[in-house]
């Protein structure tokens, strides 16, 4: 009888390990797929959305937009045409989040280095300051990678339309005076389609974190 079951042994082990691959495999299909949510208007605090898009339920899209960059280059939504990328607003001389966010977005770049399908995108909420050379400066100072990320400026009106209307992201229109502007600790992860899929706070390490998981997912989504 002894003979018999140690001749059978590697066989029992063999099913016993396949047996819990076919479970764990089960399992897995089983689960539900992590998806992440399409933000409309109306599922964000009405204080960071323009009265006109209150009660926007579907179809919100980031508006075509026509900026420039650190190298001068004229940058539209055809140069992240295909693309998931991350959004945000600064200004150059700001001493308070804005270098915490800046180097929190390096972070990102990083992880994002070899993906050719996820950009980053700056935008500057004090454009009459931040020119060309100013941009090109502060790049090379946190140390931007140009085929990643574009620090872009232009007409003030359209970049605070933008936050405000496209991206549900500041509190205010920035037009109270000549000394009023957006400010916001605000990422934003755009989809592919243009589409808002996450809101994270830009000074914080864990939701930058939480930003990274998100992308994956994101990018999952895509590959399926």
């Amino acid at each position: 009888m002894r003979s018999f079951f140690s001749k059978y042994k590697f066989f029992g082990v063999v099913l016993i390990l396949l047996s819990a691959v076919i479970i764990y495999l089960f399992y897995n299909a089983l689960q539900p797929k992590k998806m992440l949510p399409v933000f409309q208007p109306s599922m964000v605090s009405q204080e960071l959305v323009d009265s006109t898009l209150h009660y926007k339920k579907k179809y919100h899209t980031i508006a075509d937009f026509e900026l420039i960059n650190q190298n001068g280059d004229v940058i539209t939504q055809k140069n992240y045409q295909g693309k998931i990328y991350v959004a945000d607003f600064f200004f150059t001389t700001c001493p308070t989040i804005c270098p915490i966010m800046t180097k929190n977005m390096v972070h990102i770049q990083t992880s994002i280095l070899d993906d050719d399908n996820v950009l980053l995108l700056s935008h500057s909420v004090t454009p009459a300051i931040d020119s060309v050379p100013q941009l090109k400066k502060y790049a090379k100072e946190k140390g931007v990678i140009d085929k990643k990320w574009n620090l872009v400026t232009g007409d003030k009106k359209q970049i605070y339309e933008l936050a405000r209307k496209s991206y549900l992201a500041v509190k205010t229109d920035g037009d109270a005076g000549p000394y009023d502007m957006i400010h916001t600790e605000n990422f934003i992860l755009v989809d592919k389609e243009r589409r808002i899929r996450g809101f994270y706070d830009g000074t914080n390490p864990e939701e930058i974190e939480k930003l990274l998981a998100d992308l994956d997912i994101l990018k999952t989504s895509y590959s399926e």
